[in-house]
């Protein structure tokens, strides 16, 4: 390893190429330029606007401007090959995006575009970008003081890019290209299959002050009762022991919070089929991932989530049901949201028999298998990229 870092070659790299890499500032390598800073003049119609906020979806963007504010302030158009970086940003700065449309762009000043030089690959030094030699450079030039954060036009071009010969630059780009492809697709399967459980949830369940769901399978036709949460459901609240971070001892169980899984722990105080509702935390207002937990065999539970099964019942069922609710006016919290015990147990909900349960949740198990299934797809491609980004390009050496 130490053998390659002196002669700036890969610990990877394809068959064929031996050459040792070049080390540059990317000012030697292309010209960096950033957009207007003034704030636009906004119209329905015009030249595209690119900011931070779209700079992942050029072809996409609903934001434009003026002709006129295009053609008076935009000397250093975008063009196809360039790239957009962001510079200035509450975000991450050094989010990329190649330009990849003939069509006319305009650009504000919190992005950065690099117009590369001949013999560099756009996709290429994409990637160059996002590994985390440059990713080092980069952060070590950002001014942390402001808000936003940002990075001076100059300290770019300063920061340090090696790269090989164009061909095996091409061959790197486009590897990294079928990697993106990949992690496109799969992200929009899973937003597709989230959409499409959304979409049931609203379907397969009735509307507020309503007995009966809009959809439903064929062999059900009886009206849902309404009932009181602690009608229909043991709660297990009083059995629930928190242990503190620092007194925990790792082990093979899970140790279940508000958020789901947060450790794991040498024992256990539950043992079978369980459903866990947050009892506190702003995802109770903001919704922003699941509430509501299915659990099974053994595990832990501290006192930052209820604990509950069904009586008669489905608990795969219940866990949609508490998921789809709105618990806003349900909040007893002040400095943050907490659904009390009390109010839980009272919740008013409508319940189908058990058999249309067991149906309604075999059904949402299946969808949220394949939506698991997608989510760790995609972890692992995003792991397998990062991976191949620091093994695929040498360190930058120290001058």
């Amino acid at each position: 390893m130490a053998e390659n870092r002196e002669k700036l070659v890969p610990e990877i790299r394809f068959k064929g190429f031996t050459d040792a890499w070049v080390q540059r500032k990317l000012g030697d390598v292309a010209n960096v330029f950033d957009g207007v800073h003034q704030t636009p003049k906004y119209s329905d119609s015009g030249i595209k606007f690119v900011s931070v906020e779209n700079i992942r979806n050029l072809t996409g963007t609903n934001k434009f401007i003026t002709v006129e504010d295009y053609n008076s302030q935009f000397n250093n158009k975008a063009e196809i090959g360039d790239i957009f970086m962001t510079r200035i940003t509450a975000g991450i700065i050094g989010e990329t995006a190649i330009v990849e449309s003939d069509e006319d762009f305009a650009y504000y000043v919190s992005l950065a575009l690099i117009k590369l030089r001949d013999g560099m690959s756009s996709e290429f030094i994409n990637y160059c970008i996002n590994a985390n030699s440059f990713k080092n450079e980069l952060n070590k030039r950002i001014i942390h003081t402001a808000f936003p954060k940002k990075i001076n036009l100059n300290e770019i071009g300063k920061c340090g890019v090696i790269y090989p010969s164009v061909i095996e630059q091409q061959k790197i780009g486009s590897f990294f290209r079928t990697l993106d492809k990949a992690i496109t697709l799969y992200r929009r399967k899973l937003g597709f299959l989230q959409v499409i459980k959304n979409g049931y949830l609203q379907q397969m369940f009735p509307q507020p002050g309503e007995s009966v769901p809009k959809l439903r399978f064929s062999d059900f036709s009886d009206t849902w009762v309404r009932r009181e949460l602690h009608e229909v459901v043991d709660f297990f609240n009083e059995k629930r022991i928190p242990i503190d971070a620092a007194l925990r001892t790792f082990g093979e169980y899970p140790y279940y919070g508000s958020t789901g899984i947060i450790d794991y722990v040498h024992s256990y105080i539950f043992d079978g089929e369980y459903v866990l509702l947050a009892e506190d935390g702003a995802n109770i207002i903001n919704r922003s991932s699941p509430i509501a937990y299915l659990t099974q065999g053994k595990f832990w539970v501290n006192n930052h989530a209820h604990i509950m099964r069904m009586k008669n019942g489905d608990n795969r069922f219940l866990l949609q049901l508490l998921e789809k609710q709105n618990y806003v006016s349900l909040n007893t919290g002040t400095a943050q949201p907490k659904l009390n015990g009390e109010v839980v147990k009272k919740m008013m909900l409508v319940f189908p028999q058990k058999e249309e349960q067991t149906a309604i949740g075999t059904f949402f198990s299946a969808l949220d298998n394949a939506i698991t299934l997608h989510k760790r797809k995609l972890e692992f491609l995003h792991e397998l990229k990062n991976g191949y980004l620091q093994r695929m390009f040498p360190r930058l050496m120290e001058h």
